[in-house]
């Protein structure tokens, strides 16, 4: 009987702290590094994903497709409405998944943080090494 009442217990803890530790909403629209453009994370699947849903500042020569995309059959694609982010999953207080550079052509592993003043932290990685950008709310 002691074991059963010490498992409730423990079970009660654990529940109530595996909820501390998920990751946060990360879904809504947010304004890239230095308000260029807005991303519209929502759900994809079982997954949440990014797209690019406008422009603040206009991309540079006026390009408006994905002119650097290393497969030339998708160099025509509209920028706006491109997905940015691609698969991401809930891992403890983080999401993991892809995000793709039109300004390179290049997709890199990704990490996205919700931080405690309402921004996102997105970082793009390459093997061990990564660079975060924040993102804030778009309104």
């Amino acid at each position: 009987m002691r074991w059963s009442a010490f498992a409730a217990i423990l079970g009660a803890m654990c529940a109530s702290i595996t909820p501390a530790l998920a990751a946060e909403s990360i879904q809504g629209q947010w304004y890239t590094k230095g308000k260029r453009a807005v991303v519209t994370i929502a759900p994809c699947g079982q997954n949440l994903c990014g797209r690019l849903t406008r422009f603040i500042e206009q991309p540079r020569e006026g390009v408006t497709t994905d002119v650097n995309n290393p497969d030339p059959a998708l160099r025509k694609r509209k920028l706006v409405g491109l997905p940015i982010l691609t698969g991401f999953t809930p891992d403890g207080n983080k999401w993991r998944g892809k995000i793709y550079d039109p300004e390179s052509g290049r997709t890199y592993r990704s990490i996205v943080t919700a931080g405690k003043n309402g921004t996102l932290s997105v970082e793009g990685c390459i093997a061990m090494f990564c660079q975060a950008q924040t993102w804030t709310p778009a309104k």
